[in-house]
């Protein structure tokens, strides 16, 4: 088994010439920091905040002192629900020196979903920014914890960052305790690589979100290698302006950069364009990250030209397919001629295949590159047997990155990876006679906007607790911008009237934004 397909069926191995790396978390941070530790760790530009390693090591063990005086142990539960902040990437590897689980919650989770995630796993501590983007996150917690009907009985700790204090929270500065290193290598000593230490929320064909859990080795090894594919070295600097609570910020983003040195730049909270140019323009960032909906809205800036992006290398588009001429304009406008495309999925760590920085432009246009390395895929038939080279299937993924499964939910997670250890992706594609990938399109029903992905069964089952609505149908159309958006079809309960208008109102603030149906339709019935 190869790189390339035999015996002409689309069945692929990646190289394992070189091991996997057989660590924890905090133990490739020590390595780094013993290696490195005078080098810049992060730069959060917003923040005007910048750590050298051994800074940014000293702080991750002054929160960890804290979170360990505060009763968190190994295998708690620590939740942390912000956008990117300085705070966050502390909690990631403060959680992960002790051992405790961290629980990524998207930033746009409204009360409902919020619930779901921080009661399916038994939330112990939760970490959150005081709010963003207009939604207060203080006021969304307590209402549920004041409320006796929602309150979760496991949640005995709430942390807000920032400098103003809020009731019944403790301000997230006074954990940063002096660093007791004794019980945190006592801790730390304690871990092995095949710990549970993420857990990462996927929407589900259910109607509710799934916990894919993902150990130490899930994310160590696909960081170390995503970066490894790009040719990362302690020299490169990374621009992030990708969100964190994804694997494509915290394992191919900030885990990836500590797996060779290199330094984290992240521009901001959220994704703006503007800021993002004036990170890497002003940082001489060698990378960028981002799906192709922001690398067409960083070159359609009205003064572009006015920043340096001479540095400028590589880094990955992922998330979505990549028009030519985009690909063209950020290979020369920006520089970036080693950009590579990724493709994977959160409960495979995430990434399966990759493009190579010297690849041909239509190899990066038209696939996903080729497989990891020690990552296996395959190509299945309807049937369950090998698809050939060009037929496409479903793609199969097996190997170190595979999650331990989702939190909580044996079925599922049965359901998901089978007794041969392979992760039936859900999705649609073909390898080549190269061995390279192309997703051809989606056995889940999931819309992908903006690269997010979207199950239509969650909406449409929040869309069912309206009193007026009888049926509903979720589904994607295109969108030149952002590849898909939601459309609802809506049956009225019988003598009930509701408009598009409501439809829309009574998801807006309800559920995540970018969940909410963009065009709604009232019907009589389905086709």
């Amino acid at each position: 088994m190869s790189r390339v397909p035999q015996d002409d069926l689309a069945h692929v191995k990646g190289d394992e010439e070189k091991p996997l790396l057989d660590q924890t978390i905090p133990a490739l941070l020590a390595k780094t920091v013993a290696k490195f530790g005078a080098r810049d760790a992060a730069v959060f530009s917003a923040e005007d905040l910048q750590w050298s390693y051994a800074e940014f090591a000293g702080q991750v063990d002054r929160l960890a002192t804290g979170l360990l005086r505060l009763g968190v142990t190994r295998g708690d539960r620590v939740g942390i629900w912000s956008p990117n902040r300085s705070e966050w990437l502390l909690t990631q590897f403060a959680t992960a020196r002790i051992g405790a689980i961290l629980v990524c919650v998207n930033p746009a989770y409204r009360a409902h979903e919020l619930r779901y995630a921080l009661d399916l796993v038994g939330c112990h501590t939760l970490i959150l920014a005081p709010g963003f983007k207009g939604t207060s996150y203080v006021e969304m917690i307590d209402g549920i914890q004041e409320n006796p009907a929602t309150r979760l009985a496991a949640l005995e700790h709430r942390v807000v960052m920032g400098a103003v204090p809020h009731s019944g929270m403790i301000a997230f500065n006074d954990l940063l305790e002096d660093p007791d290193r004794n019980a945190l290598d006592t801790a730390t000593g304690a871990l092995t690589p095949d710990d549970p230490i993420n857990t990462q929320f996927t929407s589900g064909t259910t109607g509710h979100p799934k916990g894919a859990t993902l150990t130490h080795r899930n994310i160590v090894n696909n960081a170390h290698f995503v970066t490894e594919t790009m040719q990362f070295t302690q020299a490169d600097r990374l621009c992030i302006p990708v969100p964190f609570y994804h694997c494509f910020g915290m394992v191919m983003g900030t885990l990836g950069c500590v797996s060779k040195g290199a330094t984290m730049v992240v521009p901001g909270e959220g994704f703006d364009p503007a800021a993002t140019l004036k990170a890497v323009s002003d940082e001489s960032c060698t990378a960028l990250y981002g799906v192709s909906t922001m690398f067409v809205a960083e070159l359609g800036l009205p003064d572009f030209d006015t920043y340096d992006l001479s540095h400028l290398r590589t880094g990955i588009m992922a998330g979505g397919p990549c028009p030519v001429q985009v690909m063209r304009d950020v290979q020369t406008k920006m520089n970036m001629v080693g950009i590579t495309i990724a493709y994977g999925m959160t409960e495979t760590s995430p990434v399966s295949f990759q493009s190579a920085p010297d690849d041909p432009l239509n190899r990066r246009v038209s696939s996903v590159g080729r497989v990891h390395p020690h990552v296996e895929v395959k190509v299945i038939r309807e049937d369950g047997t090998t698809a050939a080279i060009g037929e496409q299937g479903e793609l199969m993924t097996r190997g170190y990155s595979v999650m331990q499964g989702y939190w909580g939910d044996e079925a599922k997670t049965t359901n998901a990876i089978d007794a041969e250890g392979w992760m039936h992706t859900g999705d649609l594609g073909v390898i080549d006679a190269d061995g390279y990938a192309e997703i051809t399109g989606r056995s889940k029903d999931m819309i992908c906007r903006g690269g997010e992905n979207i199950y239509p069964r969650e909406i449409e089952e929040f869309l069912y607790t309206h009193p007026a609505i009888s049926e509903v149908q979720v589904f994607g159309i295109p969108d030149a911008r952002l590849s898909e958006v939601v459309c609802a079809w809506v049956i009225p309960t019988a003598g009930a009237a509701i408009t598009e208008d409501e439809v829309r109102g009574f998801c807006k603030g309800a559920i995540a934004h970018y969940k909410v149906p963009l065009h709604v339709r009232i019907r009589a019935a389905f086709p």
